[in-house]
């Protein structure tokens, strides 16, 4: 067999990731995908009105600390809860180690009837891969099915390196329900 007939491992698709091609291909500066949950941009996440007219208790940043996406508490003062996850959009990012403490933050949040942002620069990728997590580990959804639902609100492209966490996450939820 030649070399080039083999499959590169890394060009293999992914579960889930050919129904991210569907849809729309463009997005607000933020919707809500589940109730009460949001995912946004930073453009939206920077503005301080327009998260108060949403009604915006809560901001999950996935992209904390980097460029125009650094959040803190003190920009968002004491009317917002701030929870940050230092995350590159990288397929070589290790997104999977914060899926299960942003999950509970986000359910821990909404459990008090609040409002949650998710965001990250763009609101695809990093912020997208959170809130599939979340519907995965705190509403039994399937990987497929999570992104099918946020899909109904939003276009989302997590990369493919969010995306195989996110089908090793489906595979270890599937194997202990």
């Amino acid at each position: 067999m030649r070399s080039q007939d083999k499959e590169d491992p890394e060009e293999v698709e992914h579960p889930g990731q050919s129904i991210l091609y569907g849809g729309k291909r463009f997005g607000n500066h933020v919707d809500e995908v589940w109730p009460n949950l949001f995912i946004g941009d930073m453009s939206v996440a920077n503005d301080r009105y327009s998260l108060w007219k949403l009604g915006i208790t809560h901001v999950v940043n996935a992209a904390h600390g980097k460029t125009h996406c650094q959040g803190s508490h003190y920009f968002y003062g004491s009317t917002v809860d701030y929870y940050g996850v230092p995350a590159d959009d990288s397929p070589s990012f290790d997104l999977s180690r914060y899926f299960f403490p942003s999950a509970e933050y986000i359910h821990n949040a909404l459990d008090t009837t609040t409002r949650v942002l998710v965001h990250c620069a763009v609101g695809v990728s990093r912020s997208a891969s959170i809130v599939l997590a979340y519907l995965m580990i705190h509403h039994n959804y399937t990987l497929l099915d999570a992104i099918n639902k946020v899909k109904e609100r939003r276009w989302i492209f997590p990369n493919r390196g969010f995306l195989k966490q996110l089908h090793a996450l489906d595979t270890k939820l599937q194997k202990t329900s």
